[in-house]
């Protein structure tokens, strides 16, 4: 199975741990991860519907991711599996501060007037940070 043609276009792919892809939103106001859990058989659109193993490391890993953006400066972490225009199963790991631009709104619908983006190095980092993450829960 393959990541949805939207989150394709939204995102950047900066890593994998087993059957979950990592994404990073483009828009690098504010650090907005999206994992993506596949699987050769089965199109999940629910969290219900994931393996009990497979829905474990996904929590495991937005935990991990978690803890990085704290690390990173974040105030709060907003954590989402909305699917109202993606179908495909996705979990939203957003990192919020106080002074973000969209603050105390939610990202959706807000974030569009403001854009910015990744550098290279910053992808390579952010790259490195994700595999560190990774290993640490294998």
């Amino acid at each position: 199975m393959q990541i949805d043609k939207q989150l394709q276009a939204d995102c950047h792919q900066v890593g994998q741990l087993d059957n979950i892809i990592v994404l990073l939103h483009k828009n690098a106001v504010l650090p907005w991860f999206i994992l993506v859990p596949l699987s050769e058989h089965a199109s999940y659109r629910e969290l219900y519907e994931l393996p009990r193993q497979q829905r474990e490391q996904l929590e495991q890993f937005s935990d991990a991711l978690s803890r990085y953006l704290v690390t990173r400066g974040a105030e709060k972490i907003n954590i989402a599996a909305l699917g109202n225009l993606v179908a495909q199963l996705h979990l939203h790991v957003i990192g919020r501060r106080h002074d973000d631009c969209c603050w105390p709104n939610p990202v959706w619908g807000n974030l569009s007037a403001t854009t910015n983006s990744y550098t290279e190095a910053e992808l390579q980092k952010i790259r490195q940070a994700v595999v560190l993450l990774s290993h640490e829960l294998t």
